[in-house]
C-alpha cells in the first residue's frame, strides 16, 4: 500500500538507521498513533542519499517532523575497513609506544598464529612532547609549549588531518592536555582534535590512549558526516532536534 504523506509539523518523531546494505526509516505520528516503515539502498558514497530515498518512501518530509533520531555503522565501518583520518598522537616524553605496546595480553597463549592489533595510527606518526604530572595531580614538569608549535609545525607538513593527544596521568589533571588542545586547534582550526581526558578519566594509560586514538581517527569523517546530514535536513525545512544514537543506546 503506498504511504500517504503527513502534513503534521509538531508530531512527528522520523528515525532513520544506515547499514552496510539498508538504510531503515520509522516514522512515528504522536497525534494518530500510526508507525510507518520504508527500506532502501544505502549510498556509501553519499550516506544522506539513502536517507532522503528512505524519508520520501516512507511518505513524509523533514519539515512535517519535530524530532530526527539517526543512528549508523558510520564510526566502526571506518576502523574495521581502516579509511579513516590520517590522525598524529600525541604523547608525554618517554611514552609514545604505550599505544602498541598495549598490555601486553596473550588471550590465546599456545596459538603459534596469534597476531598483535595493528595500531590505527603508525610509529611514525607518534610523536612526544616534554611535560609530566605526577599520579596526584601535581605538574612536575610544566608543558613544553615552545616544544608543541614546533611539533605543530611538523605535523602540518605531514598533511596531518587529525590529532589525538595523551598525556600521562591528565585524569588527575588535565591542564596540560586541555592547553595543548587550545594551542593546535588555534594553529590548525580545520583539524580535528580530541584529548583523552574528555573521553575516560581511566587511570591507564594504554586504555586512554586507544580511546582517544579511535575517536581521532574517526572523527574528521563523522564529523562531515554528521554536518552534511545536518544542514541537509535544515535546507530541507527541519526545525527541531536531531539527536545521535551512540554505542550506549544513549543520545
Amino acid at each position: 500500500m503506498k504511504a500517504q504523506r503527513l502534513h503534521s509539523s509538531s508530531n512527528v518523531r522520523l528515525a532513520a538507521d544506515i547499514g552496510g546494505t539498508f538504510t531503515d526509516i520509522a516514522l512515528f505520528d504522536d497525534k494518530t498513533g500510526q508507525l510507518t516503515f520504508s527500506k532502501t539502498l544505502s549510498t556509501p558514497d553519499r550516506l544522506v542519499d539513502g536517507i532522503i530515498s528512505g524519508v520520501a518512501k516512507a511518505g513524509s518530509d523533514y519539515a512535517s517532523a519535530n524530532l530526527f533520531l539517526h543512528g549508523s555503522t558510520v564510526a566502526i565501518n571506518t576502523m574495521l575497513e581502516r579509511t579513516g583520518a590520517k590522525t598524529a598522537l600525541i604523547t608525554t616524553d618517554g611514552f609514545r609506544d604505550v599505544y602498541e605496546i598495549g598490555r601486553i595480553n596473550r588471550p590465546d597463549a599456545y596459538n603459534l598464529y596469534f597476531q598483535k592489533h595493528k595500531p590505527l595510527i603508525e610509529r611514525a606518526l607518534r610523536f612526544e612532547v616534554k611535560e609530566r604530572v605526577r599520579a596526584d595531580g601535581e605538574v612536575l614538569t610544566p608543558l613544553d609549549e615552545a616544544g608543541l608549535t614546533a611539533l605543530s609545525e611538523k605535523i602540518e607538513a605531514l598533511g596531518i588531518e587529525a590529532a589525538a593527544i595523551m598525556f600521562i596521568n591528565c585524569y588527575a589533571n588535565a591542564r596540560h592536555e586541555r592547553r595543548a588542545k587550545v594551542l593546535l586547534a588555534k594553529r590548525h582550526p580545520n583539524m580535528f582534535v580530541s584529548a583523552s581526558h574528555e573521553l575516560s578519566q581511566e587511570y591507564r594509560e594504554f586504555e586512554r590512549c586507544s580511546t582517544v586514538a579511535a575517536n581521532a581517527y574517526i572523527g574528521p569523517k563523522v564529523r562531515r558526516y554528521i554536518g552534511e546530514i545536518d544542514d541537509h535536513i535544515r535546507k530541507a525545512g527541519f526545525h527541531g532536534s536531531f539527536l545521535i544514537v551512540q554505542s550506549t543506546g544513549g543520545q
